[in-house]
């Protein structure tokens, strides 16, 4: 049990409290704006592109990243990176410029609901089931690590802080379904920006700037190098991941974000509710212009923690008598840098980080849970009112499931280790099948089905057959010298082939569906709006092409 490092002042306590009357304010005003099962799940679909762009990355910004990628650089150094950069930018562009006009144009309220309109009512269910059953695991997350700051910051009991904070989450959530999320959601994107500034700034005047941060890195810890991006990637042995280039590259930058960033409806569900399709389209363009420049309020304070901590940090499951675990390295650099008030702004950064990962969670199991299992197989006929009543009632129930969902990660070396491992089991193969369904008429609802279970067991199935042998590792991983992230991401992959040549094999021998009823589900049976008529500067396209330009520009400065 760690001991409580930070104390409190009045004009701190004041600060947090300002917070979280503020939100539930929110949660009572929107109230009256959500009357339909439209306003509640889909915000009315009438944000604009800058308002669903910073909802889409917010969404993404809770707890789980400022903690665990904060955790996650510690352990492996500025290879966490790659999780915002190689790992973001490509995918969320692709979700920009070619799918989100599929799930705009077909009016989907989600991820599960274009496979009904794709491939049928039994892949709907078998998606919409793994999609429930991962978001309470991961809302579970954003309860423990906020959880742990409470514990290790404030000495507040962890029991305590779990049910007030998501308590807290569900009734704004409830209260105003996604209006209410995207709402507090834009309101917490500024709050994070400002109080998680705070670190990186006066980390970087203590340690003599980024050549300060690397001298006494390399000072700390002589034999790995934790400064580099790419330079290590040619060996399984030079880097402190353990893995190879072609992991981060097709495991992590092809197969897993681009499975994340297109069919995650936790992020994918805040694009939707655009206004129009030309703002659906920038929403996430817009969003990866912020993205890259997370990695300096996320990855940068776990390597000043590498440079300028005067002990060394153990995995969450060796953590021994008077030792800090990876995961406790921001609070702990929060203690280090902040006194009244600005102590304040940066837990409240955290909180809001917090309450933003879960109202995504939560708001987007409802929205599942309603519309793609309650609706269509337990209550086909009902008014819209008892849809909205049974969305606001699943939001609670998601949060008092998900709260036993969060000593599940105390089993794990690090956050991100847990997380990259569940999108290894359901991200990953999903994005095979809805990757298919849009870009190939030939893929058949039979072949749709098999092939999204056939992934889903598999990457299980190579998870569960390492922890019974550890020596499979070098198997499924390359390498017997991977670490954890290093087999999520390999893992990821092959569950990913595995569900296309299942779901090309299958469809080869079943009846594909008639290419008219494919109308606005697949390229090459429907006829996408023109942008011709528009300046090139107001073209997505346009703006998409930029970021990418500055996403390689980013991997040759850190090379």
């Amino acid at each position: 049990m760690t001991s409580q490092i930070i104390s409190l002042h009045p004009v701190d306590l004041a600060i947090i409290i300002v917070y979280f009357a503020m939100v539930l304010g929110i949660g009572f005003y929107l109230r009256k704006y959500t009357k339909s099962g439209e306003d509640f799940f889909l915000a009315g679909r009438e944000m604009s592109a800058w308002v669903a762009g910073l909802s889409f990355l917010s969404a993404n910004l809770g707890a789980l990243e400022l903690m665990g990628w904060a955790a996650a650089a510690y352990q492996y150094g500025i290879l966490a990176a790659h999780w915002y950069w190689v790992g973001a930018i490509p995918a969320m562009l692709f979700l920009g410029v070619v799918m989100m006009p599929f799930y705009y144009i077909s009016k989907t309220h989600s991820v599960p609901g274009y496979l009904e309109l794709r491939y049928g009512e039994s892949t709907r269910f078998l998606g919409a089931f793994c999609f429930a059953f991962m978001t309470v695991l991961m809302s579970g997350i954003n309860m423990y690590a906020m959880a742990l700051v409470m514990k290790v910051g404030l000495g507040w009991n962890i029991h305590f802080s779990i049910w007030v904070s998501s308590l807290t989450v569900g009734v704004y959530v409830a209260l105003g379904g996604l209006f209410s999320a995207i709402f507090n959601e834009v309101l917490q994107f500024f709050l994070i920006w400002l109080g998680a500034l705070l670190i990186p700034i006066l980390g970087l005047i203590e340690a003599g700037g980024w050549s300060g941060v690397v001298a006494r890195v390399h000072q700390n810890f002589p034999q790995g190098d934790y400064t580099h991006l790419w330079r290590t990637m040619g060996s399984f042995s030079d880097n402190p991941m353990g893995i190879h280039w072609t992991g981060i590259v097709f495991g992590l930058g092809w197969v897993i974000s681009f499975g994340y960033w297109t069919t995650d409806f936790l992020v994918v569900q805040r694009v939707i509710a655009a206004k129009d399709i030309r703002a659906a389209k920038l929403a996430p363009i817009i969003g990866s212009y912020f993205k890259m420049a997370v990695p300096f309020i996320v990855i940068l304070p776990g390597l000043l923690g590498l440079a300028v901590l005067p002990f060394r940090l153990a995995p969450e499951s060796a953590v021994g008598p008077g030792q800090h675990s990876y995961n406790e390295v921001l609070p702990l650099m929060l203690a280090r840098y902040c006194g009244p008030g600005l102590l304040g702004l940066g837990i409240t950064a955290l909180i809001a980080g917090f309450m933003s990962g879960m109202a995504g969670n939560v708001s987007a199991f409802a929205t599942v849970w309603t519309y793609d299992l309650y609706r269509p197989f337990i209550r086909k006929e009902a008014p819209d009112a008892h849809y909205v009543l049974m969305g606001r009632w699943s939001t609670i129930l998601g949060v008092l499931v998900s709260i036993g969902t969060a000593y599940l990660v105390m089993q794990f070396k690090s956050i991100m280790d847990y997380v990259q491992a569940l999108f290894s089991f359901f991200i990953a193969p999903l994005f095979g099948t809805v990757l298919l369904g849009m870009l190939w008429k030939r893929a058949t609802p039979a072949g749709g089905f098999w092939g999204l279970l056939a992934g889903t067991l598999s990457s299980i199935g190579m998870y569960a057959l390492v922890k019974a042998d550890h020596r499979m590792l070098a198997v499924i991983a390359l390498s017997s010298q991977a670490k954890d992230m290093a087999e999520n991401m390999y893992r990821g992959l092959w569950s990913w082939l595995i569900c296309v040549a299942v779901t090309v094999a299958v469809s080869a021998f079943t009846r594909p569906r008639p290419v008219e009823e494919l109308t606005g589900l697949v390229y090459g049976a429907t006829e996408l709006p023109s942008e011709g008529h528009l300046p090139l500067s107001k073209r997505p396209i346009f703006w998409a092409g930029v970021a990418f330009a500055l996403f390689v520009l980013l991997q040759w400065m850190f090379w």
